[in-house]
This record gives C-alpha cells, structure tokens and sequence, in this order.
C-alpha cells in the first residue's frame, strides 16, 4: 500500500568515499568504451581486505535463447527462475541441463521502452509460501506484485494470480528502476527510476529516484528514516543494482547521465545527489560514490557480492567489474573482465562457492543479438 505522507527534512549526511567511470540517457546504447580512473581514500581499521586483483572464468554457458531476460531468482530447491521483460513471462532454467520451462505470463504488464517485467525475488518465507514477488511496469506505474508458484500446475499455469503489495512507483519510456531483493533484515527493497523527472529524485513525498524499504506485505517498514514512509534513500536517477556484503552492509549502482555511474554504499535516509550532482562532489549534503565510471564503460544493472568485493555488469559497458571492498570503500582500483566479449550484460548473482551467475541482454532492443542469445553464463571468481 503506497503511503505518501509528508515527510520531515534530510537528515544531514557526510560525503563518503570516492571512484572512478557512468551510463547516458537511459540504458545506455552499444559502444566502445574508453578509459576510466578511480581515486583513493583511507579504509576502516579492522576489515579484511581481497587482493587488490582477482581472476574470472567462464565455466559454461548455462542456458540459450532467453528473451529479453531481466530479473533472476535463484530456487532453493534447485533451478533459477528468470524474468522476460519483453514477453511478461517467468521462465524456470536448469542450472544443471539448461532445460527453459514457462511458468506462466505475469498479468499486467505493460512492455514499452525500459519497462516491463523486471526484477523478481523469493518470498523470506518461501519454503512455506512459496510466494514469488516481481516488479513491473503497468499501464499506469511501476508496481510490486506477488504470486504463489506452483510446481505441480501444468507448465505455462504455475502462477497463481498476483496480488499487488505496493503501487504507484512512477513510470516511464525510461528510468523504471526495477531491482527488487529481500534485505538480511528480511524486508524488501526496490531499486526505483525518475522515469526522466529529475525533479522527482530529491522529492521525498515521491517515489521516483529512490531506494523503498518495504515490509512483505507492502508497507513501510519499520526503523525506516522518514516515519510513515518507505523511502530509504533518495537523490538516485535509476537503481538497477542492490546486494550486502557480508556484514549486512547495502550497496547500489545506479546510471548517471553524461559523465559518472555510480556504485553506492547506502545510508538509511541519506541523500545521493541527483540532479544536483553527478558523481563525487564536495557538497556535504550529497553523498558520493564509493566508485564512479564513464558511461562507456559502465551503464550498470546488477551488482552481487562474492570473495570480499562487489560485482557489476554493464549494459553499454559490455563488461563484469570487480570492486574490492574494505568496509564501504573500495580498497583498489576497479578492474573489468569480459569486455566486448558476451554483449550487454544485465544481472548478475550469487551462485555460492566463489561463483557467479550473469545474463546476458542482447536482445532487449539495444544490443546485437548473436546465435545463442540471451544466455546464462556460470562463472568462477576470485
């Protein structure tokens, strides 16, 4: 249930650390990349620190010929269930043959531009509800709906009807966000756009440009910074990024505009900047980055956590970047993997183990769809 209550002023917020590289317009269009530079600053006493290089592996292709693949969901069963944006339909993969069973089309959804189905996740109580809970763009807003899937349906009817826990998150042709994901504290938090609003983004009765934290049934969440409403963070063009670290600890990446995307550490009611700043800056109202990129390079979507850093895919970046943490600032220069060789990347998660599971997104309508694509790669990381 949407709640827009008037809210009390900013909580007044340092600036944080620092970075290097960013996303244009919307999703970012193919493009050579150029170079990228990162500035330094000092780490927390006390936290363990990966090597300043780590390595990447393609172990396999996983699965072929996904459409327009967004949101992935990892089954604690067993299989990973991923989001078509284009098509509105969840479609279950075997991690092991790569075997694509539809579950069903999402009713709704509205398919134009950057939105559509977009980020899914299981339910905290999944082993008991089996409640599968998606973001997506209808004809009126973007919206968090949540189904019960039921493996013992007939393929293509193993959705129940969805149930909307919260709406009215703006929509555009642009800027939808769409990251949803269950928190350690086991509330949900969605990743929203300005839907091409700047002035949505530092409108805190707005839910546009903003990180929501949210109950499992759609209301504010308890201990959020504004009382009575879910916004948890603001001053963000469009979050398509959300993971914790090891300690709990938030991070997001988000698209800029001309010059800088970002990979933010966030704070409960802290403001990140947007359209007043674009990247670092010196104003103590605004948060920085703790890493920034040149739109060539970046244009982020997903991030995971695994071996002590961050992990980022880009969209017009055509690449995997590794960020290695020291607290809440990176302890050594970003360092990408992958670049050019797989297209537009798009999600990436946690396969356990030192591993990783990352979509591709070329055929979303501004890649070059190969033979083969979309696909699902595995890989080994460190």
């Amino acid at each position: 249930m949407v709640r827009r209550t008037a809210v009390p002023a900013a909580l007044a917020v340092g600036a944080l650390v620092f970075g290097a590289g960013c996303s244009s317009g919307g999703e970012g269009a193919s493009g050579r990349p150029s170079g990228s530079a990162v500035r330094g600053s000092s780490s927390p006493v006390g936290e363990a620190t990966p090597p300043a290089k780590g390595t990447v592996e393609v172990v396999r292709t996983v699965a072929e010929g996904l459409d327009s693949p967004w949101g992935v969901a990892v089954l604690p069963e067993g299989g990973l269930l991923v989001a078509s944006r284009d098509e509105g339909t969840i479609t279950l993969v075997d991690e092991g043959s790569g075997e694509k069973t539809e579950l069903g089309e999402v009713p709704g959804v509205s398919a134009a531009g950057e939105g559509g189905l977009l980020g899914i996740a299981l339910s905290p109580d999944y082993a008991s509800d089996h409640m599968v809970y998606a973001y997506f763009t209808s004809a009126s807003d973007n919206r968090v709906v949540r189904m019960i899937y039921d493996p013992e349906r007939s393929p293509g009817d193993q959705l129940g009807a969805p149930d909307t826990v919260f709406k009215g998150i703006p929509k555009g042709m642009i800027h939808n966000g769409g990251r949803i994901a269950f928190g350690p504290d086991g509330m949900l938090y969605a990743g929203t756009g300005e839907s091409g609003d700047t002035g949505l983004s530092q409108d805190k009765e707005s839910l546009g440009g903003k990180i929501l934290r949210l109950t499992p049934e759609g209301e504010p969440a308890p201990g959020n910074p504004f009382p009575g409403s879910p916004v948890y963070s603001y001053g963000h063009r469009n979050v398509q990024g959300l993971a914790w670290d090891a300690k709990q600890r938030l991070f997001a990446a988000e698209f800029g505009q001309d010059t800088w995307d970002e990979l933010n550490a966030i704070e409960p009611g802290a403001n990140y900047g947007w359209p007043e700043v674009e990247g670092e800056s010196d104003d103590s109202r605004y948060r920085s980055p703790l890493a920034q990129w040149h739109t060539d390079v970046a244009s982020p979507s997903g991030i995971a956590y695994a071996e002590g850093s961050i992990w980022m895919v880009g969209l017009r970046g055509q690449r995997l970047w590794r960020i290695p943490l020291k607290g809440t600032e990176a302890s050594a220069d970003p360092q990408s993997f992958l670049d050019e060789k797989y297209g537009r990347l798009r999600t990436v998660v946690s396969a356990g183990g030192g591993r990783l599971w990352v979509t591709t997104s070329n055929t979303d309508g501004r890649g070059a769809p190969k033979e083969g694509d979309d696909r699902i790669l595995e890989l080994k990381v460190s």
